[in-house]
């Protein structure tokens, strides 16, 4: 009987020592990890680089505001066409891709205040003789990139069933055509212009600015009822600004 009650506070002992050793299991909830949607064919706001990644101004801002705001989040290469509707079915969280802020995506989508200043400018290719944007009303053949703000611009100046807006699924095919001489013009964002000349300086595009282009602002996008989240964005936002960040950011990409 000594013996066996000896056995059994031996293996109560180990069973105690045992227990001691193993690690608590850690209960706390895992962070989200945020869906951010950008259509990578937009340089230098986004684009994939050589080895596979998503680069570009758009990339850095948002990375910096989601450090700022304690957020965790993921990229999803989108295309342009259907990134709201991706929104809208959830399977993305965020668009931060160069969206110009509109009453009519306000709709449908909250925005975050403005992160960047934008406007429409034309690009031109050699000998086409297009000097302002009146000029484009004689043009046979404008390019764009669909569903963009270049693209209702347009519509509103040559008539929206026009047969002379020719529009691309993306920037980079549109630019190519331009490259080509497939298009009298082109009209996109002039961060993104401004960037395909600076690396095409010897082709002889032209490229004119307007005041009858309005201003426009990029902002990050997010779902009607997260209210949650556009907050932190905005308050990342604000401190990336404060803590000179983002000029820091800006200068890397548009500094001239």
């Amino acid at each position: 009987m000594k013996s066996r009650l000896l056995h059994m506070v031996a293996v109560s002992l180990l069973a105690i020592g045992l227990s001691a050793c193993e690690k608590p299991i850690d209960t706390a909830p895992t962070p989200k990890v945020y869906k951010v949607g950008m259509n990578a064919a937009f340089a230098p706001f986004g684009s994939v680089d050589t080895a596979g990644k998503i680069v570009g101004f758009d990339v850095d801002i948002m990375q910096a505001i989601a450090d700022q705001a304690g957020i965790k989040i993921v990229w999803v290469n989108t295309p342009w066409e259907g990134i709201f509707t991706t929104l809208a079915n959830a399977d993305i969280d965020i668009i931060a891709s160069a969206v110009t802020i509109t009453d009519e995506r306000k709709q449908s989508m909250m925005f975050s205040d403005p992160y960047f200043e934008a406007k429409q400018v034309i690009l031109v290719s050699p000998g086409k003789g297009i000097a302002s944007p009146d000029d484009l009303k004689q043009a046979k053949r404008v390019g764009v990139t669909g569903g963009t703000s270049a693209d209702t611009i347009m519509q509103k100046m040559l008539g929206k069933n026009s047969n002379a807006i020719v529009r691309f699924e993306s920037l980079p095919l549109l630019l190519k055509e331009v490259d080509d001489g497939g298009v009298d013009a082109a009209v996109g964002d002039n961060g993104a212009v401004a960037n395909h000349m600076k690396y095409n300086k010897d082709k002889g595009f032209k490229l004119i600015e307007s005041d009858q282009f309005e201003k426009e602002y990029y902002g990050i996008a997010v779902r009607p009822g997260d209210a949650a989240l556009l907050a932190k964005i905005n308050a990342g936002l604000k401190a990336l600004h404060a803590n000179g960040g983002y000029d820091k950011i800006y200068a890397a990409y548009f500094a001239k």
